[in-house]
Protein backbone atom coordinates (compact mmCIF):
# COMPACT_ATOMS: atom_id res chain seq x y z
CA UNK A 1 0.00 0.00 0.00
CA UNK A 2 1.26 3.11 -1.14
CA UNK A 3 2.47 6.25 1.77
CA UNK A 4 1.16 9.43 0.57
CA UNK A 5 2.88 12.37 2.42
CA UNK A 6 1.39 16.42 3.30
CA UNK A 7 4.49 17.28 4.92
CA UNK A 8 7.40 18.01 3.41
CA UNK A 9 11.22 17.77 3.63
CA UNK A 10 13.79 20.23 2.79
CA UNK A 11 16.07 19.71 -0.07
CA UNK A 12 19.34 19.02 1.95
CA UNK A 13 17.52 16.60 4.34
CA UNK A 14 16.58 14.70 1.20
CA UNK A 15 19.82 15.25 0.08
CA UNK A 16 21.28 13.88 3.09
CA UNK A 17 18.82 10.93 3.31
CA UNK A 18 20.34 9.97 -0.37
CA UNK A 19 23.15 9.87 0.35
CA UNK A 20 22.89 7.96 3.19
CA UNK A 21 21.52 5.37 0.83
CA UNK A 22 24.69 5.23 -0.93
CA UNK A 23 24.03 5.51 -4.79
CA UNK A 24 26.98 3.95 -6.65
CA UNK A 25 25.81 4.96 -10.39
CA UNK A 26 27.94 7.11 -12.33
CA UNK A 27 26.69 9.64 -15.32
CA UNK A 28 29.04 9.89 -18.10
CA UNK A 29 28.85 13.03 -20.48
CA UNK A 30 26.83 12.76 -24.24
CA UNK A 31 28.99 14.47 -27.01
CA UNK A 32 27.40 16.42 -29.30
CA UNK A 33 29.02 18.43 -32.38
CA UNK A 34 27.71 20.43 -34.91
CA UNK A 35 26.51 23.64 -32.85
CA UNK A 36 30.12 25.99 -32.92
CA UNK A 37 31.62 26.72 -29.72
CA UNK A 38 27.76 26.85 -28.06
CA UNK A 39 26.89 24.29 -25.17
CA UNK A 40 23.92 21.67 -25.45
CA UNK A 41 21.96 20.90 -22.41
CA UNK A 42 18.59 20.50 -21.06
CA UNK A 43 18.30 17.76 -23.09
CA UNK A 44 14.85 15.55 -22.92
CA UNK A 45 15.25 11.79 -23.55
CA UNK A 46 15.62 10.32 -26.71
CA UNK A 47 11.78 9.57 -28.54
CA UNK A 48 11.37 7.68 -31.65
CA UNK A 49 10.95 9.58 -34.81
CA UNK A 50 10.35 8.08 -38.18
CA UNK A 51 12.18 5.30 -36.94
CA UNK A 52 14.96 7.17 -35.40
CA UNK A 53 16.02 8.04 -32.02
CA UNK A 54 16.05 11.57 -31.76
CA UNK A 55 17.00 14.21 -28.54
CA UNK A 56 15.74 17.63 -28.38
CA UNK A 57 18.38 19.69 -26.71
CA UNK A 58 18.57 23.66 -25.62
CA UNK A 59 21.39 24.97 -27.47
CA UNK A 60 22.85 28.08 -25.90
CA UNK A 61 26.32 30.61 -26.18
CA UNK A 62 27.60 30.26 -22.50
CA UNK A 63 27.37 33.88 -22.15
CA UNK A 64 24.09 34.61 -23.51
CA UNK A 65 20.74 33.86 -22.19
CA UNK A 66 19.10 33.18 -25.68
CA UNK A 67 18.59 29.86 -26.47
CA UNK A 68 17.50 27.75 -29.36
CA UNK A 69 15.86 23.92 -29.46
CA UNK A 70 17.34 21.85 -31.63
CA UNK A 71 16.93 18.01 -32.46
CA UNK A 72 20.02 16.00 -32.83
CA UNK A 73 20.52 12.20 -33.78
CA UNK A 74 23.18 9.58 -33.12
CA UNK A 75 25.96 9.24 -35.19
CA UNK A 76 29.23 6.75 -34.13
CA UNK A 77 29.20 8.05 -30.53
CA UNK A 78 28.31 11.07 -30.97
CA UNK A 79 25.06 13.88 -31.12
CA UNK A 80 24.60 15.89 -34.64
CA UNK A 81 21.78 18.36 -35.46
CA UNK A 82 19.46 16.20 -37.95
CA UNK A 83 19.40 17.51 -41.28
CA UNK A 84 16.19 19.30 -42.28
CA UNK A 85 14.95 18.70 -38.26
CA UNK A 86 13.15 22.44 -37.39
CA UNK A 87 14.46 25.09 -35.18
CA UNK A 88 12.63 26.39 -32.28
CA UNK A 89 13.37 29.80 -29.92
CA UNK A 90 13.10 28.14 -27.07
CA UNK A 91 14.28 26.73 -24.05
CA UNK A 92 14.33 23.39 -22.20
CA UNK A 93 12.38 21.09 -24.36
CA UNK A 94 10.38 18.19 -23.54
CA UNK A 95 7.82 15.79 -25.00
CA UNK A 96 5.11 13.43 -25.04
CA UNK A 97 2.63 11.34 -26.94
CA UNK A 98 -1.03 11.51 -26.94
CA UNK A 99 -2.33 8.71 -28.72
CA UNK A 100 -0.65 8.50 -31.93
CA UNK A 101 0.62 12.29 -32.17
CA UNK A 102 3.45 13.85 -30.86
CA UNK A 103 3.24 16.62 -28.12
CA UNK A 104 6.07 18.83 -28.11
CA UNK A 105 7.41 21.56 -26.22
CA UNK A 106 9.64 24.45 -24.78
CA UNK A 107 9.79 27.79 -22.27
CA UNK A 108 9.24 31.06 -24.88
CA UNK A 109 11.45 33.96 -23.26
CA UNK A 110 11.14 37.55 -23.63
CA UNK A 111 13.79 39.66 -23.64
CA UNK A 112 13.68 43.95 -22.76
CA UNK A 113 13.82 45.34 -25.63
CA UNK A 114 17.13 47.40 -25.06
CA UNK A 115 18.94 44.79 -23.08
CA UNK A 116 19.29 41.77 -25.11
CA UNK A 117 20.28 39.90 -22.33
CA UNK A 118 17.78 41.02 -19.81
CA UNK A 119 14.69 38.20 -19.18
CA UNK A 120 11.14 39.97 -18.73
CA UNK A 121 9.28 36.84 -18.75
CA UNK A 122 8.65 33.44 -20.38
CA UNK A 123 5.80 30.89 -20.33
CA UNK A 124 5.40 27.42 -21.99
CA UNK A 125 4.31 26.68 -25.64
CA UNK A 126 2.99 23.59 -27.60
CA UNK A 127 3.22 22.25 -30.51
CA UNK A 128 1.81 18.87 -31.90
CA UNK A 129 2.08 17.00 -35.13
CA UNK A 130 2.90 13.02 -36.15
CA UNK A 131 6.50 13.87 -36.83
CA UNK A 132 9.35 16.76 -35.77
CA UNK A 133 8.81 17.64 -39.21
CA UNK A 134 5.37 18.21 -38.94
CA UNK A 135 5.13 20.20 -35.51
CA UNK A 136 2.28 23.17 -35.24
CA UNK A 137 1.80 25.19 -32.47
CA UNK A 138 -1.64 24.58 -30.93
CA UNK A 139 -1.52 25.81 -27.07
CA UNK A 140 0.54 28.02 -24.82
CA UNK A 141 0.44 28.39 -20.94
CA UNK A 142 0.24 31.21 -18.65
CA UNK A 143 2.64 33.82 -18.40
CA UNK A 144 5.46 33.04 -16.27
CA UNK A 145 4.79 29.60 -15.96
CA UNK A 146 7.38 26.62 -16.81
CA UNK A 147 7.08 22.73 -15.93
CA UNK A 148 3.73 22.22 -17.65
CA UNK A 149 3.78 18.35 -18.73
CA UNK A 150 0.86 16.70 -19.99
CA UNK A 151 0.37 12.66 -19.87
CA UNK A 152 -1.98 10.22 -21.62
CA UNK A 153 -3.95 8.56 -19.26
CA UNK A 154 -5.76 4.95 -19.29
CA UNK A 155 -9.36 5.98 -19.80
CA UNK A 156 -8.13 8.64 -22.68
CA UNK A 157 -8.23 11.58 -20.77
CA UNK A 158 -5.37 13.68 -20.51
CA UNK A 159 -3.55 14.48 -17.61
CA UNK A 160 -2.02 18.16 -17.08
CA UNK A 161 0.77 19.17 -14.73
CA UNK A 162 1.61 22.71 -14.22
CA UNK A 163 3.80 24.96 -12.02
CA UNK A 164 2.07 28.37 -10.97
CA UNK A 165 4.40 30.41 -9.10
CA UNK A 166 4.59 32.69 -5.92
CA UNK A 167 1.44 30.89 -4.78
CA UNK A 168 -0.14 30.64 -1.07
CA UNK A 169 3.40 32.14 0.12
CA UNK A 170 5.13 29.68 -1.80
CA UNK A 171 7.83 30.16 -4.23
CA UNK A 172 6.14 27.71 -6.69
CA UNK A 173 3.90 24.62 -6.29
CA UNK A 174 2.90 21.82 -8.49
CA UNK A 175 -0.86 21.60 -9.64
CA UNK A 176 -2.94 18.71 -12.00
CA UNK A 177 -5.78 19.16 -14.02
CA UNK A 178 -7.13 16.70 -16.64
CA UNK A 179 -8.75 17.77 -19.86
CA UNK A 180 -10.69 15.49 -22.76
CA UNK A 181 -8.72 16.18 -25.77
CA UNK A 182 -5.58 18.71 -26.47
CA UNK A 183 -7.75 21.30 -27.79
CA UNK A 184 -8.86 22.12 -23.61
CA UNK A 185 -5.73 22.64 -23.37
CA UNK A 186 -6.31 26.64 -22.69
CA UNK A 187 -4.10 29.09 -20.43
CA UNK A 188 -7.40 29.11 -18.22
CA UNK A 189 -7.76 25.61 -17.65
CA UNK A 190 -3.89 25.60 -16.55
CA UNK A 191 -3.70 28.50 -14.25
CA UNK A 192 -7.18 26.62 -12.55
CA UNK A 193 -5.37 23.57 -11.74
CA UNK A 194 -5.63 21.83 -8.47
CA UNK A 195 -2.43 22.27 -6.48
CA UNK A 196 -0.60 19.79 -4.72
CA UNK A 197 0.32 20.25 -1.25
CA UNK A 198 2.97 19.36 0.99
CA UNK A 199 5.42 18.94 -1.49
CA UNK A 200 7.91 22.00 -0.83
CA UNK A 201 8.90 24.36 1.86
CA UNK A 202 7.49 27.90 1.50
CA UNK A 203 11.36 29.14 0.65
CA UNK A 204 11.78 26.40 -2.13
CA UNK A 205 10.21 25.07 -4.88
CA UNK A 206 9.76 22.30 -8.05
CA UNK A 207 8.09 21.15 -10.72
CA UNK A 208 7.38 18.45 -13.02
CA UNK A 209 9.64 17.12 -15.82
CA UNK A 210 8.12 14.24 -17.22
CA UNK A 211 5.19 12.28 -16.63
CA UNK A 212 4.80 7.74 -16.71
CA UNK A 213 2.11 6.09 -16.45
CA UNK A 214 2.49 3.07 -13.86
CA UNK A 215 0.42 0.27 -13.45
CA UNK A 216 -2.59 0.31 -11.50
CA UNK A 217 -3.28 4.14 -12.81
CA UNK A 218 -1.03 5.75 -10.73
CA UNK A 219 1.40 8.44 -12.49
CA UNK A 220 5.28 8.31 -11.70
CA UNK A 221 6.35 12.15 -11.89
CA UNK A 222 10.09 12.63 -12.74
CA UNK A 223 10.83 16.51 -11.87
CA UNK A 224 13.19 18.73 -9.72
CA UNK A 225 13.21 20.17 -6.31
CA UNK A 226 15.73 23.22 -6.13
CA UNK A 227 16.52 26.29 -3.24
CA UNK A 228 18.72 29.21 -3.49
CA UNK A 229 21.25 30.05 -0.71
CA UNK A 230 23.17 33.03 -0.35
CA UNK A 231 24.37 35.06 -2.99
CA UNK A 232 21.16 33.30 -5.27
CA UNK A 233 23.21 30.18 -5.11
CA UNK A 234 21.09 27.83 -7.22
CA UNK A 235 20.99 23.65 -6.01
CA UNK A 236 18.76 21.68 -8.39
CA UNK A 237 18.05 18.01 -7.49
CA UNK A 238 16.96 15.59 -9.98
CA UNK A 239 13.80 13.82 -8.01
CA UNK A 240 10.31 11.29 -8.51
CA UNK A 241 6.90 10.97 -6.86
CA UNK A 242 4.06 9.01 -7.31
CA UNK A 243 0.54 10.99 -8.05
CA UNK A 244 -2.47 9.46 -7.64
CA UNK A 245 -4.90 11.22 -9.77
CA UNK A 246 -8.63 9.68 -8.03
CA UNK A 247 -7.26 10.71 -5.16
CA UNK A 248 -5.54 13.69 -5.96
CA UNK A 249 -2.43 12.40 -3.56
CA UNK A 250 1.28 12.22 -3.89
CA UNK A 251 3.83 9.93 -1.72
CA UNK A 252 6.75 11.59 -0.11
CA UNK A 253 10.13 13.53 -2.56
CA UNK A 254 12.58 10.50 -3.28
CA UNK A 255 15.69 12.35 -5.00
CA UNK A 256 17.50 9.86 -7.64
CA UNK A 257 20.97 11.41 -8.33
CA UNK A 258 23.03 14.44 -7.23
CA UNK A 259 26.04 16.55 -8.79
CA UNK A 260 28.81 14.77 -7.48
CA UNK A 261 27.64 11.41 -8.94
CA UNK A 262 28.35 12.99 -12.85
CA UNK A 263 31.87 14.46 -14.34
CA UNK A 264 33.56 17.33 -13.69
CA UNK A 265 32.72 19.53 -16.21
CA UNK A 266 32.39 23.26 -16.43
CA UNK A 267 29.23 25.57 -15.26
CA UNK A 268 27.68 28.38 -16.99
CA UNK A 269 27.98 30.21 -13.87
CA UNK A 270 29.59 30.14 -10.26
CA UNK A 271 25.49 30.05 -9.05
CA UNK A 272 24.83 27.11 -11.29
CA UNK A 273 27.75 24.43 -10.66
CA UNK A 274 25.36 21.94 -8.52
CA UNK A 275 22.05 22.22 -10.86
CA UNK A 276 20.83 19.36 -12.06
CA UNK A 277 17.99 19.00 -14.56
CA UNK A 278 15.77 16.30 -14.91
CA UNK A 279 15.42 15.97 -18.71
CA UNK A 280 13.77 12.34 -19.54
CA UNK A 281 13.69 8.87 -17.78
CA UNK A 282 13.61 5.59 -20.06
CA UNK A 283 12.67 2.77 -18.40
CA UNK A 284 14.37 -0.69 -18.63
CA UNK A 285 13.14 -4.38 -18.31
CA UNK A 286 16.02 -5.44 -15.90
CA UNK A 287 15.01 -2.81 -13.14
CA UNK A 288 17.13 0.03 -14.43
CA UNK A 289 16.52 2.73 -15.98
CA UNK A 290 18.19 5.81 -18.06
CA UNK A 291 18.33 9.18 -16.30
CA UNK A 292 19.01 11.93 -19.33
CA UNK A 293 19.87 15.85 -17.49
CA UNK A 294 21.32 19.02 -17.82
CA UNK A 295 24.26 19.31 -15.57
CA UNK A 296 25.01 23.26 -14.84
CA UNK A 297 23.73 24.68 -17.08
CA UNK A 298 26.43 23.79 -19.46
CA UNK A 299 26.78 20.17 -20.37
CA UNK A 300 24.14 17.31 -21.30
CA UNK A 301 24.77 13.49 -18.93
CA UNK A 302 23.06 10.25 -18.95
CA UNK A 303 23.07 7.99 -15.82
CA UNK A 304 21.90 4.81 -15.16
CA UNK A 305 19.87 4.22 -11.96
CA UNK A 306 17.88 1.75 -10.19
CA UNK A 307 13.95 2.33 -11.92
CA UNK A 308 12.47 5.15 -8.99
CA UNK A 309 9.24 4.36 -10.34
CA UNK A 310 8.89 0.34 -9.57
CA UNK A 311 8.46 0.60 -5.59
CA UNK A 312 4.72 2.00 -6.86
CA UNK A 313 3.88 -0.44 -9.08
CA UNK A 314 4.33 -3.71 -6.32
Amino acid sequence: MLAYSDQAKSSVQLLEEYVASNPTAEGKKLVFSGVGNRDVYNICAPFMDQGEPVIAGRVEDRNKESSEVMFFVERQGVWVPRNGAPVFALQDPFFTFIGDELVFGGVEVYFDNEDPDYVTSWRTVFYRGFSVGGLQPFAKGPLTMKDIRLIELENGRIGVFTRPMMVEGARALIGYVEITSLDELTEETISGARLLRGQFLREEWGGANEAHLLRGGLIGVLGHIAWMEEHNIRHYYPMVFAFDPAEHRSTPIKLVASRSMFPDGPAKRTDLVDVIFSGGLIRHSDGTASLYTGVSDAEAHMIVIPDPFLEYET
